[in-house]
């Protein structure tokens, strides 16, 4: 098993991450005013230095307001 920080998976579920930010028209650092972080968190996210943990991905859902099944499913079509 490779690492899941540069795998296809993890790309695709930032790459929706910052797209649900986005068509919000959040900057990151609001986003990350919402998570009560410092902005360079949601940044080293978006630049896949940082990985979130499932509980962590919770709440960034939460924040934006998105369903997280709905990102699974980005990594996952068949759920």
């Amino acid at each position: 098993m490779t690492k899941s920080l540069h795998s296809s998976e993890n790309a695709r579920l930032i790459a929706w991450l910052k797209s649900q930010r986005e068509e919000q028209e959040l900057s990151m650092r609001d986003l990350a005013e919402r998570l009560k972080l410092p902005h360079s968190y949601i940044g080293k996210v978006e630049q896949a230095e940082r990985r979130l943990d499932v509980v962590e991905f919770l709440t960034y859902c939460e924040a934006l307001n998105v369903s997280p099944v709905d990102g699974l499913k980005v990594i996952n079509p068949a759920l």
